[in-house]
């Protein structure tokens, strides 16, 4: 009992999307092979279609003699090496010249019309009798009339032998010139078509086969590209997959892969086709090589040269030349020389990049351009690729996601990707197997009922695992809750193939689960072993001396039979050389987990301690599970996801008691199994993509831990979600859910999370199933930012404004989101950036985005970013391209000078420049930058309606500038912001003039607050004196230096009078002053202090979250402890300050709030100089009022108290 070829048998509703543009760094099926077709005389005195029918006949014969004689056989390969020693004769007749008649018909005058269409000839085909065609109208018309039979020509009637007869102009022009060859690649195609008609279907214990154009359906095309960063299993792929959008699919044949769209340029050379193991990659390959070898598709190629990885990972250590790879590999090319090589249009197809052990290093200079010249196998494969090698030859790659980055994204042309089934085409499946309708309805049903086994039947491969286990278990007398996890269903899958294996040999006799399975232990644990060994390295295919170094006997028929056979595959490939694989990756993962699982409950401390890569002495399954989660949590493309997974799911009672001859005996009891419960639920994945923690969702779900699934599910219905809780693992659980939706998400804001710090950033996933997206003030890091770019680049990307204000993200994480910006999916329109520690490096990235013709972005904001004029220079230099199509353009509070006035007074009079709003405030331009914008303004090109110059050091004269040129050419300015400068009286009058003045378009002009005041540099313009409101201070406060200072010491009550305005319990204040406009103070500090402003509605009597600042949402607080640690909070949502900002040694800190902006910023004062520690960005609904917490903090679950702690005024 084999399943030789599972991995192509189940893979013909597949779906393969074809990308335009260059693809992104992204990013293997088993080749069914056969060499037969090689014991034939030929007889080149007859013409090359009916040379080519002759043979067909012969292999036919010659097929149905091998099937009666193979019945049965589960011989793993379909390979043949008959006629070795038949050498072909060359010695044929010319063919015939162009323009000589051919059973009375003139090639030239048929060369002109189709015989069908009497339209000009469209890809021209001729049949054996000479007349021709276009290769549509002459495969319409047969494909029509097939029910009888009936091939014949359509002109005279002449029978046509059969479709690969067809010859196009340039097959009959190189019959002409070189008959020998043509014989040579006729032969050849005969060859590949016995190796790809046939796939392997069902268990092939009778040896039967299904013709593949039986079974085969149209694949998809769309246009455009998925790009994400592959840092999750395959699995979490599939679940994207089957989300991406197929409204803009447009249904092709894989066989169209090489044909460039009417706007491409340039042509299609390279392909990589990219797809999750198992769906269906090879059988595309299979296909396209078919309709090439029968003459029915892609004609204008000579040769198809199909190479495998896992068989040229056997010659990786040999020197050929390409000529001699062709001839070793294929030896129907042996007469092939490099001379025809050179003139012939060549197409190699490398399958199974995933595979390679191979080094493929395109950063080696070493150059190759002769198909004669030795060097290694690596060598050939990069030159081939980059087209230094045979430049004109086509090729195409498939690869499984992890590996696609190996090829750069500079050598390829077009990437595909084979998607594997819809939800109709798994419904399909199982009816088309089983032709019980009660059956396949109920193994439909429950494959619903459970999401993860659903997704997996995306993956053929699975859909036979389910319907094997499904079968078993509804068609006997076995009883038991069917499988709901994968877990679950992997354990019944090798029950069922032991107990397979057992009736096979064993005649029937019955013998309970444990016996069964330990009757196979020595091997399946063997497995297991090169299951994990490999699975760390990452490898699926193995070789003999792999098998060996596990203790496993390849000559023992144990390992070829039974059990194995259903579990492990052997194909012997070139050399007959063996090659070994699980039939699919997700059995390796699940054996390599039992094996894993068998080392911890036998106590083999080693295999446990080297996996861990740690000091590992604790034996309990709780300490061992969290261990092995976090090992899987820093992979960075989540090989070891599954495993884990499998790894929880076994130590569930039920799955033991399948596997109890493999796992041994363990602690379940209910107390362990809630202990690792509550490990995953408490994980700390602080420094782990928040992707990768959905994980530990996954693991939950595994061990049938439905009450996070049904706490999520009742948090979406509920209507006032603010006031419920979150934990971090919620968090994930909800990210999943939301990502998952078939509903896109209108908004998703962090801040209306009712979360922690580190809940937040758990959600950051569900940015990829979102319109608009608000993540301020969440500690976004690289890591987050790489989720983000891969939301930006998923194909559909829905995002469209996009907000990650407030956050410590430097440079480099503005290059990554940049990289999801330059994405041809990426539909943004709006991106935020204020306050995010940027330098002028931002720009460089960010001008790239907006100067590329695919960029949709019309609104960026970089607000209170340290970009200086040299940032402000690289933007200018795509302000200027034809491609720009940014709106709106915040600067406010960048550090800029006069100068970056002179670059964009250049962009502003542009004809290109499609700006309509523009933000300077709050950066020292003067009078001189004034001018200069001035002067743009005065320009027929200038669009600008709305232009901010608040607090920007501007004095009477600037004013009388910007009047001058709004006098001289009203322009387009509708609105004109001069708040917080000096523009002196006759300034004054000249704006307010020409506000009246109807030649004007100006309809909104600010000037207030103005004075000489504002001309001070820097936010100590905007300081106000604030006064404590002694009705407010708690008892356990000192008030002295004339009320400028509190402090707290001891436990000592003060008599202050009864009010109803004091805090009690709480050691707060707050003062008198009700803050409007903008406003700037600082204070000293000792011991720990909380530096506030709130609302005064504020609750005043305990210590419950309604008091204390920065718990609730009536206030907003920096905390400051002895150590000179530093955090802000709101609504008891704490985040962290980084201790590069926070570790001054000095003890100022300084407030600044600009109440109708809604940004609250928070500063560390060191001399002169502020350094920035945060910025909320909010609405204010009430009035703010300043305020201090003395000697008491809150901290998560409870407060701590600071003796010795105080707050000065200054």
């Amino acid at each position: 009992m084999t399943l030789l070829h599972v991995t192509a048998q189940h893979s013909y509703h597949c779906s393969i999307i074809i990308h335009r543009n260059q693809p992104g760094p992204p990013p293997s099926c088993v080749s069914l092979q056969s060499d037969q077709s090689k014991d034939v005389i030929f007889d080149f005195k007859v013409s090359a279609a009916e040379r080519l029918t002759e043979v067909h006949k012969k292999m036919m014969m010659e097929e149905e003699e091998d099937r009666a004689e193979s019945a049965g056989s589960s011989c793993p390969s379909v390979r043949s090496d008959r006629s070795k020693d038949k050498n072909p004769d060359f010695s044929a007749e010319p063919g015939p010249t162009r323009g000589r008649k051919r059973s009375g018909v003139c090639e030239e005058e048929q060369l002109s019309c189709c015989a069908l269409c009497q339209d000009v000839l469209k890809d021209p085909v001729s049949t054996s009798c000479g007349h021709w065609f276009c290769r549509q109208c002459i495969s319409s018309y047969w494909d029509q009339s097939a029910s009888s039979g009936d091939s014949s020509c359509p002109q005279c009637g002449e029978r046509s032998r059969s479709r690969a007869g067809l010859q196009t102009a340039s097959q009959s022009s190189c019959v002409q010139t070189d008959v020998g060859l043509q014989e040579v690649l006729d032969e050849h195609k005969i060859s590949l078509r016995r190796r790809c008609e046939h796939v392997t279907e069902g268990s092939d214990e009778t040896g039967s086969r299904t013709l593949l154009n039986r079974i085969y359906t149209e694949l998809y095309i769309t246009e455009g590209q998925s790009e994400e960063v592959h840092t999750q299993h395959e699995v979490r792929q599939l679940e994207t997959a089957s989300k991406m959008d197929a409204l803009h699919d447009a249904p092709i044949r894989c066989q169209d892969i090489f044909k460039a769209f009417p706007d491409q340029q340039r042509p299609i050379r390279v392909v990589l086709t990219n797809g999750v193991a198992g769906v269906g990659k090879t059988f595309s390959v299979q296909k396209f090589t078919l309709d090439w070898a029968e003459g029915l598709e892609n004609q204008h190629v000579s040769v198809v040269v199909l190479l495998s990885f896992r068989e040229l990972n056997l010659i990786r250590d040999e020197q050929y030349s390409l000529l001699e790879l062709l001839h070793v590999f294929h030896p129907t090319l042996q007469k092939v020389t490099a001379e025809k090589l050179a003139v012939s249009q060549l197409l190699f197809i490398f399958d199974g990049l995933d595979e390679s052990r191979l080094s493929l290093d395109f950063t080696n200079r070493k150059l190759l351009s002769d198909v004669t010249q030795k060097s290694s196998v690596s060598q050939l494969l990069t030159n081939l690729i980059q087209g230094n090698l045979l430049p004109s030859a086509l090729v195409w790659i498939t690869t499984r996601p992890a590996a696609a980055n190996q090829i750069p994204p500079t050598c390829v042309d077009r990437l595909t990707e084979v998607r594997g089934f819809t939800d109709a085409q798994k419904e399909e499946y199982f009816r088309r197997r089983f032709s019980d309708e009660e059956l396949s309805s109920r193994i439909i049903s429950h494959m619903k009922t459970s999401r993860s086994l659903h997704i997996m039947c995306s993956i053929p491969v699975f859909c036979w695992i389910t319907a094997t286990v499904l079968e078993h278990m509804l068609t006997t007398e076995q009883r038991g809750e069917l499988p709901k996890t994968l877990t679950d269903m992997y354990s019944h899958f090798l029950l069922v193939q032991t107990k397979r294996k057992k009736n096979k040999y064993h005649e029937g006799h019955e013998t309970s689960p444990q016996e069964l399975t330990e009757a196979d232990r020595e091997v399946l644990l063997k497995l297991g072993r090169l299951a994990f060994e490999h699975l760390e390295k990452g490898n699926i295919m193995f070789y003999q001396e792999d098998l060996e170094q596990c203790g496993l006997d390849v000559t023992e028929a144990s390992v070829y039979s039974g059990v194995c056979t259903e579990i492990f595959k052997r194909e012997c490939v070139i050399f007959q050389k063996p090659v070994y694989c699980f039939v699919h990756l997700s059995i390796q993962e699940f054996l390599a987990a039992v094996y894993m699982f068998h080392c911890f409950t036998n106590t083999t401390t080693k295999v446990v301690v080297d996996f861990m890569r740690t000091d590992y002495t604790e034996s309990s399954l709780n300490v061992f599970l969290r261990r092995a989660m976090e090992k899987s949590l820093q992979s960075k493309n989540g090989h070891l996801d599954l495993f884990v997974h499998f790894l929880h799911g076994l130590c569930l009672e039920s799955n033991q008691r399948v596997l109890v001859g493999l796992l041994g005996q363990t602690e379940n009891s209910p107390g362990t199994i809630q202990r690792v419960i509550n490990n995953l639920k408490e994980m700390n994945s602080d420094e782990i993509s928040p992707d990768r923690s959905i994980n530990i969702f996954h693991c939950l779900m595994e061990m049938n831990h439905l009450s996070l699934f049904q706490e999520i599910q009742e948090f979406l219905k509920s209507e006032n979600r603010s006031e419920n809780k979150l934990s971090e693992i919620q968090c994930s659980a909800l990210a999943f859910m939301l990502q998952m939706s078939e509903e896109v998400l209108d908004e998703l804001d962090l801040q209306k999370y009712n979360t922690s710090f580190w809940g937040r950033q758990r959600l950051i996933p569900a940015v990829s199933n979102c319109r608009k997206a608000r993540l301020t003030d969440c500690g976004l890091s690289d890591t987050h930012c790489e989720v983000v770019a891969s939301a930006l680049k998923s194909n559909p990307s829905h995002l469209t404004k996009l907000d990650m204000s407030v956050n410590d993200m430097l440079d480099s994480s503005v290059k990554l989101v940049c990289a999801g910006l330059e994405s041809p999916n990426c539909r943004l329109e709006t991106l935020r950036l204020s306050c995010c520690n940027l330098s002028a490096r931002s720009c460089e990235s960010l001008s790239s985005v907006l100067s590329s013709q695919t960029s949709s972005l019309r609104e960026l904001d970089l607000s209170n970013n340290n970009l200086q004029d040299s940032g402000v220079k690289l933007l200018s230099d795509a302000l200027q391209s034809p491609h720009w199509k940014l709106e709106t353009l915040r600067l406010s509070g960048c550090n800029l000078s006069g100068r970056s006035c002179e670059v964009l007074s250049s962009v502003l009079s542009s004809q290109s420049s499609s700006l309509r709003e523009l933000d300077l405030s709050n950066n020292d331009l003067h009078d001189s930058g004034v001018k200069l914008l001035s002067a743009a303004l005065q320009s027929p090109h200038w669009r600008l309606e709305t232009l901010s110059l608040s607090c920007c050091l501007i004095t009477e004269k600037g004013c009388i500038s910007l009047a001058s040129a709004l006098s001289s050419n009203p322009s387009h300015l509708k609105e004109l912001d001069l708040s917080y400068n000096h523009p002196g009286d006759s300034g004054m009058k000249l704006l307010s003039a020409g506000l009246k003045d109807p030649g004007w378009r100006l309809d909104t002009l600010r000037v207030e607050p103005a004075g000489v005041r504002w001309l001070r540099p820097g936010l100590r313009k905007y300081s106000c004196q604030l006064t404590i409101d002694t009705n407010t201070v708690d008892t356990k406060l000192q008030l002295s230096d004339n009320n400028r200072k509190v402090t707290r010491d001891v436990w000592e009550v003060q008599s202050y009078p009864d009010h109803p305005d004091r805090f009690d319990g709480s050691f707060q204040l707050l003062c008198r002053n009700g803050l409007t406009g903008r406003c700037y103070w600082e204070v000293e500090w000792r011991g720990g202090v909380a530096i506030s402003v709130s609302y005064r509605s504020i609750r005043r009597k305990g210590i419950s979250d309604d008091c204390l600042f920065g718990c609730n949402d009536q206030s907003w607080s920096l905390h400051c402890s002895y150590d000179g640690r530093c955090s802000v909070w709101h609504n008891k949502i704490k985040t962290p300050i980084s201790s590069s900002s926070s570790s001054s040694v000095s003890n100022r800190a300084a407030v600044y709030v600009d109440c109708p902006a809604g940004t609250l910023s928070f500063y560390r004062v060191s001399s002169d100089t502020l350094i920035h520690l945060h910025t909320f960005n909010t609405t204010f609904t009430q009035t703010l009022y300043p305020g201090f917490g003395v000697g008491l903090l809150p901290m998560l679950g409870g407060v701590k108290c600071y003796f010795n702690s105080s707050v000065s005024l200054c």
